[in-house]
């Protein structure tokens, strides 16, 4: 074998940074490199441009400018929503809620906040990775001073019931948190109108630069810092801004929301018939997630009988881009906590592969994919002795 061509289905991992981006990006490596701290011409420069960055910002959240905060990206913007607000209150409670499938940055924070005297309720989740309103509105209790569930969920695509949730945690008086990182350019939001009170996002997920994300704070929210030094982000979040990477934001975010509709009809219909030709000519093959609450561009399926890496390893040699539904940690040989908590055995969340299409995707990219996969999984199905025992039975689960 060997790869002809590259075709990029990882969207969800990170994106390309779109040409309109880099264009706005280059002035602020060369010319206006000023300190936005400082006070001369080239430095008012900087300041000017993160300006108009957090109004974009503000603009595609339905926020005010003032109630954003520029950060490194998703998992600083998780952290600081999380520790900020638990250790602000821990005098009124030290309980946190969240969910079962949230990503790592949320998950690994609550359990070191486990460690520091806080408990935590990890909701669960339906068989589509849904969080039920009634489970929320169960576990909150009067020590509750935070909760916490993700937009859209990075594996299976899920899409959460977010404004339902919200409500809920708004009648309790109980600040809510999501990560939105998957969300942003695929779902309108207005975090107003949907009870948010902080919203965490991430510019290399809508083809802006890695390294650079933010943190949407409701204005009246209690949150102690989580980055400590100088004055910048007006006394909440030291460093010297990131203005490149900053106006890179700006600019993607503004370009990512300008049309959400039409991209996701474009999309949706690469990925429809793309997931409709997979399930029609692989047997054994299931989608994970909900088939309808998911994102425009992601498909998750399990193969019965074959490994994830695997399936990886050889559609890499044929220069098809993907990803598996183990855990983010490259090599894990742990099954995906996520299928786990929708309730898929072990031995088939092993067999996940996750397709996320994106604006590079073309009719020719998904029929190449079914040209491939097919193959790729009988190839591999017929060196398993697992498959020849038990191809009889298929994927039973629903």
């Amino acid at each position: 074998m060997g790869a002809q061509r590259t075709v990029y289905m990882d969207h969800s991992a990170t994106t390309y940074v779109r040409k309109e981006v880099v264009e706005a990006m280059a002035p602020y490596h060369a010319e206006n490199f000023g300190n936005p701290s400082s006070i001369y011409r080239i430095a008012r420069e900087s300041r000017r441009a993160i300006d108009s960055a957090r109004a974009e910002v503000a603009k595609a959240l339905g926020a005010d400018p003032d109630e954003i905060y520029f950060t490194s990206g998703g998992s600083e913007s998780d952290n600081w929503a999380i520790k900020g607000v638990a250790f602000a209150n821990r005098k009124k409670g030290n309980h946190i809620i969240t969910s079962a499938i949230e990503h790592h940055a949320v998950l690994h924070t609550c359990e070191y906040l486990e460690k520091e005297g806080f408990t935590v309720t990890y909701l669960p989740v339906d068989q589509y990775g849904l969080v039920s309103p009634a489970d929320l509105e169960k576990a909150i209790t009067d020590k509750t001073i935070l909760i916490s569930v993700m937009y859209a969920n990075n594996e299976i695509g899920t899409i959460e019931p977010i404004a339902e949730l919200g409500a809920i945690a708004r009648m309790h008086k109980v600040p809510f948190h999501t990560d939105a990182v998957q969300a942003i350019g695929n779902i309108p939001i207005d975090v107003k109108a949907q009870n948010i009170d902080l919203l965490s996002l991430s510019a290399h997920k809508f083809y802006g630069p890695k390294g650079v994300g933010a943190l949407y704070v409701r204005k009246g929210m209690k949150i102690d810092n989580l980055i400590h030094g100088g004055g910048q982000e007006r006394r909440h979040r030291a460093g010297t801004e990131n203005i490149a990477g900053i106006v890179g934001l700006g600019k993607a975010i503004a370009l990512a929301t300008a049309d959400i509709e039409g991209h996701n009809r474009r999309i949706r219909a690469l990925r429809d018939r793309l997931l409709t030709g997979i399930l029609k000519t692989i047997p054994h093959a299931r989608l994970n997630g909900h088939p309808e609450k998911r994102l425009p561009g992601n498909i998750n399926v399990s193969f019965e009988f074959v490994e994830g890496e695997s399936i990886l390893l050889w559609l890499d040699d044929e220069g098809i881009c993907a990803s598996t539904g183990s855990a983010c940690t490259s090599g894990s040989l742990e099954p995906s906590h996520v299928l786990l908590a929708t309730g898929l055995p072990v031995e088939i969340s092993h067999g996940s592969l996750r397709l996320t299409l994106g604006s590079v995707n073309t009719d020719a990219d998904v029929d190449f994919v079914l040209e491939v996969l097919p193959k790729v999984v009988s190839r591999l199905r017929e060196m398993s002795p697992l498959y020849k025992g038990g191809k009889e039975g298929g994927c039973n689960v629903q």
